[in-house]
């Protein structure tokens, strides 16, 4: 009984075993199709999911050098533009030299000026007894040197002035575009807040707003009147940002900590060049300071100089010799930054 069993439970075991064979073999096909099928699935995916990073990474490469290459013509266009506004900048016509010293006088009232100036000089040097050929010298220097010399002061104290409230507008015009407000807003509140001349140039912002122009234009157009390379710094940051977008306050922060150290570094090489300009104001004192002792010890030796025609053309040579000595000084003590 227990071999019958056993021998049962064998054959129902080899037929079990027959059975599941049979069925592995004739469904071993499908299964290795599906495995196959499920493999090429997945390596679909993952191909598609490459190319998608792949594309979006060449998007995004594409969008950089479109942005590159925008931010490239942009500079191109506002070199090409400050290269023209430099010539009226370092030789403006006089008109022009006017406004940017700040003066609102026509220029047939400058010539009105400049004529009551030379009458002025000429009399002082006829009422002083100096000579004939002196006195169209004296109404030459008169009319024409010592007004375009007080324009050009002014000019130049009018710049240093900008230069030192520049910073500290931009500053305002940062936390304003951080709390918030537009920039319309921030360069209002400079155009009646801030001190001058800073307060006019930015008026002058607000007015061509008004007028029609956008802020970038207007930003572009302040070194017209303020002949400097920090408001054209100005003008084209904003002109940037406009096009090409990006963080303004991060831009005009920059632009204000680069000014600053632009004024560090000037104040600084003016310190260095301290002792030539001392040198430079010695040494071209110290003929006119040796005469006039010299006349005052024995006049009797000096006075040739000025009584006789060959101590009239040592003088000339001795002041054009001096003037090119003077002129090449000047020269090396001048650092632009």
């Amino acid at each position: 009984m227990f071999g019958i069993d056993t021998t049962v439970l064998a054959m129902i075991a080899l037929a079990g075993l027959s059975a599941g064979a049979l069925a592995y073999a004739f469904m071993f096909n499908s299964i290795t199709n599906e495995r196959k099928a499920g493999k090429r699935l997945e390596t679909i995916k993952k191909a598609e999911t490459d190319r998608t990073v792949v594309k979006a990474s060449r998007d995004r490469l594409a969008e950089a050098a479109k942005r590159r290459k925008s931010v490239q013509d942009s500079l191109k266009d506002l070199d090409e533009k400050q290269k023209k506004k430099d010539l009226n900048i370092k030789k403006p016509p006089l008109k022009v030299q006017i406004k940017q010293a700040g003066l609102e006088t026509p220029l047939q009232r400058f010539y009105v000026y400049s004529a009551i100036s030379a009458l002025v000089f000429a009399a002082l040097a006829f009422g002083l007894g100096a000579p004939w050929w002196v006195v169209p010298g004296a109404a030459l220097a008169g009319g024409f040197g010592v007004p375009r010399w007080v324009i050009a002061f002014m000019r130049g104290r009018r710049i240093k002035a900008f230069l030192d409230e520049l910073p500290n507008s931009l500053d305002i015009i940062v936390r304003s575009v951080k709390s918030g407000l537009p920039l319309n807003d921030g360069v209002r509140l400079i155009a009646n807040e801030a001190r001058e001349p800073v307060r006019t140039e930015f008026r002058r912002i607000v007015e061509a707003q008004q007028l029609g122009l956008s802020i970038p234009e207007a930003s572009m157009r302040m070194t017209e009147t303020m002949p400097c390379a920090e408001a054209g710094f100005f003008g084209i940051v904003i002109q940037i940002q406009s096009q090409a977008g990006g963080n303004l306050s991060e831009a005009l922060g920059n632009l204000s900590r680069v000014l600053r150290d632009r004024k560090r570094m000037k104040a600084k090489i003016g310190a260095l060049s301290m002792e030539a300009k001392a040198s430079a104001a010695i040494i071209g004192a110290l003929p006119f300071i040796v005469a006039f002792l010299v006349y005052l010890s024995s006049p009797a030796y000096i006075m040739p100089l000025f009584t006789t025609s060959t101590g009239h053309l040592v003088i000339g040579c001795s002041l054009v010799w001096m003037s090119v000595g003077i002129f090449v000084m000047k020269k090396m003590m001048n650092f632009d930054i």
